[in-house]
């Protein structure tokens, strides 16, 4: 019995104005086949995952192309049919088998397809015909398509956002997508469109409970898989937006019962589900009117409209400047991309005082740059973060002072962050910082809430706003919360 593994993943942003090309994908790590050694954005534990569930089965796996990317704008059309079809040759040339999983993100779109997964699946499908089972893991943040749904024999997204259960997720399709292949169940879904819109954590309530209820329904009468994916809010795709799906083995109408009782209870969730952030000043004019107290950890503070990890480049100026303002010291920014300070930073050497340019240099939503009198306190030429058990990679770095007691971590390789040791890497001791401001939406969330005294979370004009009702929008249905207060017509869900 043999299992074809690949994955393609990709998070577009619409309104990022720059685009991702093939370099996107080779500096994330182009695997081709367990020999080449690489890990693709972070994946190989998920792959390795999958092989384990396999081989523990007797199942051969035949690993085809893995690509990631951080999220850019759309991908290059031509790019994308290349890494594409190399997937798909590589099925071919694993025929026949008798299951297949991809791990896939569920928002990728490409300058000519708005449906780039379910473009995929059905390409696959076509190869391996009506009765392979097709198994999908999905990011939570994942357009969920009819397409998609019509094609793949079951969907499974993460759960957890931040995404700590891309492994367990992982184990879940490959057993999923096994049993299938063996006729030991028969997966039928339903899916609910939820007609809403929005990123909401799983660490806090209500959204906290109501995943814990959808998982306790797993494993009994005939329920074998529930998923909610709140969607990429940045993607503006024509069935944008957050889906619930449920799985049964075999009971169609209990899918759908399911399916719509779960979308009408996270529908009356709505109002609070939406916690809206502070403004940046609110955020930090909070930080600077609260005494500082040793021992007691810093205030995390979530730069989220400037997040790398949504299609944002990690180089606003907004927080900085605020911090500047409202003279707030002991605190620590990070990090910010900046390949052009970093050499700055080299060149002059450890311990050298200069002046220095950083941030703003993007584009608009960057803001504007900031001149500083900073002091080098630390390099790394390959500097790198934990992020989920993985090491994530972000090139050439450097902590730099400033006068004002402002500690940047300045790095080469845009990525959100998500690991503490982004920081402790280099040196800085977070416990002794009053405040600590973080390039990042969510995913930090995990690392740093631990040592937080207290984690706000703050918005700027920078690209990922939280004002996603305001957006400009092309190809998505404008019907739906919180665009539209009442999205169901008044006629309820």
């Amino acid at each position: 019995m043999k299992l074809f593994l690949a994955g393609l993943l990709a998070e577009n942003n619409s309104y990022s104005p720059i685009p991702t090309g093939l370099g996107a994908f080779e500096a994330e790590g182009i695997r081709r086949g367990s020999a080449s050694g690489v890990d693709p954005g972070g994946y190989l534990s998920a792959i390795e995952t999958v092989r384990g569930v396999a081989s523990r089965q007797g199942w051969e796996v035949v690993e085809g192309l893995f690509a990631a990317a951080v999220p850019l704008g759309p991908i290059r059309q031509p790019v994308y049919e290349q890494l594409r079809d190399e997937l798909l040759n590589d099925l071919r040339a694993a025929m026949p088998v008798q299951a297949v999983m991809l791990m896939l993100h569920g928002a990728m779109t490409a300058e000519d397809c708005l449906d780039c997964e379910g473009d995929l699946i059905e390409r696959a499908r076509s190869i391996v015909g009506p009765e392979v089972p097709i198994g999908i893991e999905l990011d939570l943040h994942a357009h969920v398509t009819q397409r998609m749904t019509r094609h793949a024999t079951l969907m499974v997204a993460y759960k957890a956002y931040p995404h700590t259960d891309i492994d367990e997720r992982a184990a879940e399709v490959a057993q999923l997508t096994l049993d299938a292949a063996q006729g030991r169940i028969r997966p039928v879904t339903a899916v609910w469109d939820c007609r809403m819109a929005g990123s909401w954590p799983t660490t806090r309530e209500p959204l906290k409970s109501f995943v814990r209820d959808m998982q306790a329904l797993e494993g009994h009468q005939g329920v074998l898989s529930v998923s909610h994916a709140h969607g990429f809010a940045f993607g503006d795709v024509p069935e944008a937006g957050a889906r619930l799906w449920v799985t049964t083995d075999g009971d169609q109408a209990l899918a759908q019962r399911l399916a719509a009782d779960l979308g009408r209870r996270l529908w009356a969730l709505r109002d609070s589900l939406h916690q809206p952030p502070l403004s940046m000043t609110e955020a930090l004019r909070r930080v600077a009117e609260t005494p500082p107290s040793v021992g007691t950890g810093p205030i995390v503070v979530a730069d989220m409209a400037d997040n790398p990890g949504g299609g944002a480049r990690g180089d606003s100026s907004f927080a900085l400047q605020a911090l500047l303002d409202l003279r707030i010291a002991n605190v620590a920014l990070g990090g910010l991309w900046d390949p052009g300070a970093v050499q700055l930073c080299f060149e002059a050497g450890l311990g050298s005082t200069l002046g220095l340019r950083v941030a703003g240099k993007s584009g608009p939503t960057s803001g504007n740059p900031v001149d500083l009198r900073v002091t080098v306190r630390a390099l790394a030429q390959e500097h790198a973060q934990t992020a989920f058990g993985s090491r994530s990679p972000l090139g050439a770095s450097a902590w730099v002072s400033t006068s004002e007691g402002v500690d940047l971590v300045l790095i080469s390789r845009c990525q959100q962050v998500i690991g503490t040791d982004l920081f402790t890497g280099l040196g800085i001791d977070l416990t002794r910082k009053h405040a600590v401001v973080v390039k990042s939406m969510q995913h930090f969330h995990a690392a740093f809430a631990p040592l937080a005294r207290e984690v706000l979370y703050a918005d700027s004009p920078g690209l990922l706003t939280a004002d996603i009702a305001a957006l400009p929008i092309r190809h998505r249905d404008p019907n739906f919360w919180p665009r539209v207060a009442d999205p169901w017509s008044g006629a309820g869900p």
